[in-house]
């Protein structure tokens, strides 16, 4: 019973979140434009994710171990 109502107490406590628009405190403004942009970026602008920073993944998969080739760039340590 103790379990059972524990659960319950943490589905209840979690479910109680704001679901309001944040604001800045009182007295306080928003943060100005980003340095070299004239006009400030919205929220959904901001969270929106770029190909930059989420990279589409190469999922080419090795099916045998292959030789690899001749790397011109792969030369011995200098003697200095």
């Amino acid at each position: 019973m103790r379990r059972l109502a524990a659960t319950v107490l943490m589905f209840a406590l979690g479910a109680c979140g704001q679901q309001a628009d944040l604001k800045p405190k009182a007295g306080q403004a928003m943060p100005g434009a980003p340095y070299g942009r004239g006009d400030k970026p919205t929220a959904e602008e901001l969270l929106k994710v770029t190909s930059q920073a989420a990279p589409e993944r190469s999922v080419e998969l090795r099916k045998r171990s292959e030789e690899r080739l001749q790397d011109p760039f792969d030369l011995p340590p200098s003697d200095e």
